[in-house]
């Protein structure tokens, strides 16, 4: 199957969808069926939403990422990320202004799984991650909520994916608890670098597979320096 995760309006624009859907055939990566547009499935993931609500797993937060940037107080997970002060944890009223929804972490519980690349994994909710954000005051649910719902409703039953995210699946996986489904395995692969060990990516201003191909290299070349 194929997931077009597009939440993110301003970056997941319909031609960037049909370029990354026609470098994957070209490489060699196909699929059957419809392809699934995280879009389309709004009422979903809102019912998800309502579900963590409604359990008291959610709070509501005004709290903007200069104002964490900001707090002097905010910890920092070792990985650099600034894990969130609880500045809206313990408000009774509901704030006048837009505000998002975080989850609640338990903290001090111990997260662990086992990756299937890394081995075992231990993260401290509070201490490597915070309360993180599940739901956005425009509507739209958060790259965490998105994926758990529609992996469980997919019936995935195994992620590969890069390092990065590693922590990411620790929340991920409170959600699971949370929502009551079950999880997949997990397997976490070492990010591609440059000649700098930087990682590849836009930002970095690194090659993409659509001008490799332009210049040239054919599928049978990036499988063999790649994979």
């Amino acid at each position: 199957m194929y997931r077009n995760e597009n939440l993110d309006a301003a970056r997941c624009k319909p031609e960037y969808t049909k370029a990354a859907m026609e470098d994957c055939r070209w490489i060699g990566l196909n699929w059957v069926g419809d392809v699934t547009h995280q879009s389309d499935r709004l009422n979903v993931y809102r019912k998800a939403f309502e579900q963590l609500k409604q359990a008291g797993h959610l709070f509501p937060c005004t709290c903007t990422r200069r104002d964490l940037e900001k707090a002097v107080t905010a910890p920092h997970a070792e990985s650099g990320e600034t894990i969130y002060p609880g500045t809206c944890r313990e408000k009774t009223t509901i704030p006048e202004t837009k505000y998002n929804w975080r989850f609640r972490v338990p903290d001090g519980e111990h997260i662990t799984f086992l990756d299937e690349n890394y081995g075992p994994q231990l993260f401290v909710a509070g201490r490597d991650f915070g309360d993180f954000p599940v739901w956005q005051k425009n509507g739209i649910p958060s790259y965490q909520l998105a994926v758990v719902v529609d992996d469980a409703a997919q019936e995935i039953t195994e992620v590969v994916r890069g390092a990065d995210l590693l922590v990411s699946t620790a929340r991920q996986l409170l959600l699971y608890r949370a929502l009551k489904l079950v999880s997949p395995a997990f397997y976490h692969c070492d990010l591609m670098l440059d000649a700098e060990g930087n990682r590849l990516a836009k930002r970095n201003r690194a090659l993409s597979l659509r001008e490799l191909r332009v210049n040239g290299k054919s599928p049978e070349e990036l499988r063999k320096e790649w994979i």
